[in-house]
């Protein structure tokens, strides 16, 4: 059988030459080709820590960043879900964040998981995606999230091409703050350069592609994508346990701006568990600031071209 068709004009076909027409690569990237793309400060990559469920974890991560000299340049916050926060509590961990001049991202509560739907839990269901069911859940989401910018959040997490496209179009209707950002959730399960670039037209301002992308799958994105990528370098034991550290380096080198996810611990379900203690949490975000701390460390042996975004200047708390 021959991997060819016929074009209109008599012509032939593949595969490679309809990825070339749309401006893609023919396949991913084993060139591994150094990005040329940068954050505005300069830097090639970011840390990020997942799993700031409450004031109290923030400090903790704070005091441990201070400890050793590392600073994390976004959290991941309420991964149990913001609505388990009063607004005054949201407010303060925003108010926290932003004189330390931390980018804060922060997961609503309504989703899939949470609702009354349970396929998406089943065995087979999983595959399904964890989109959102129905346009009550639309809504409810909505209002979280709203509820969030109102208490001072500008960072938010979306898993769902359709809410993204709603928040894109309010973001630029004036509905919602001009300033808030969108970073596509894992849950998305975006993993080639084509559909990320859809999410990215969508306006998306970063994207968690899948966990387990090679360099030449990450470089090959990169080279179709100008937003951030957002890269574990330490996984979940339920997302398969990765450990990329001594990687970091050179995925930055081609995949660059990266921000680095920081996510080790027996599952998202136990980490993100609402009913978890506090002490808890607290104690986990210290094991993740000391990996970040190695991180930067073994960046610098490994690849020393490659450097992380420089502390910012505090931003100025931002008006409720």
């Amino acid at each position: 059988m021959m991997s060819t068709a016929a074009a209109g004009n008599g012509s032939k076909v593949d595969g490679a030459a309809i990825l070339a027409a749309q401006g893609l690569l023919p396949a991913d990237d084993y060139a591994l080709t150094p990005s040329p793309k940068r954050f505005d400060d300069g830097g090639s990559y970011r840390l990020e820590v997942s799993g700031v469920e409450r004031l109290s974890t923030l400090e903790a991560l704070l005091d441990e960043s201070e400890k050793h000299n590392v600073f994390i340049n976004r959290i991941v916050a309420f991964g149990g879900g913001s609505t388990l926060l009063s607004t005054g509590e949201l407010r303060d961990v925003a108010t926290l964040s932003a004189e330390n001049g931390i980018e804060l991202i922060a997961v609503p509560g309504p989703r899939t998981g949470w609702d009354l739907g349970r396929q998406a839990l089943s065995t087979e269901g999983q595959a399904g995606g964890r989109r959102v069911r129905g346009l009550d859940n639309v809504r409810y989401l909505l209002d979280d999230y709203l509820r969030m910018f109102a208490a001072g959040i500008r960072g938010v997490l979306v898993w769902d091409e359709g809410v993204l496209d709603i928040l894109n179009k309010a973001r630029d209707a004036g509905h919602i703050p001009a300033d808030v950002k969108f970073k596509i959730s894992v849950y998305a399960g975006h993993a080639n350069p084509a559909s990320i670039r859809i999410l990215q037209d969508l306006g998306a301002d970063s994207v968690n592609p899948v966990g387990d992308l090679t360099r030449p799958m990450l470089a090959a994105i990169r080279g179709n994508v100008d937003i951030p990528l957002d890269v574990w370098a330490e996984t979940f034991e339920s997302f398969g346990g990765m450990n990329r550290l001594w990687e970091a380096g050179a995925i930055a080198q081609v995949a660059a701006p990266v921000y680095f996810k920081i996510e080790p611990g027996e599952s998202e379900a136990v980490m993100y568990n609402g009913w978890i203690e506090p002490e808890y949490h607290e104690r986990l975000v210290r094991h993740k600031v000391r990996h970040a701390a190695i991180i930067n460390e073994l960046v610098a042996t490994t690849t020393p071209d490659v450097t992380v975004s420089p502390q910012p200047a505090p931003s100025p708390v931002l008006a409720n």
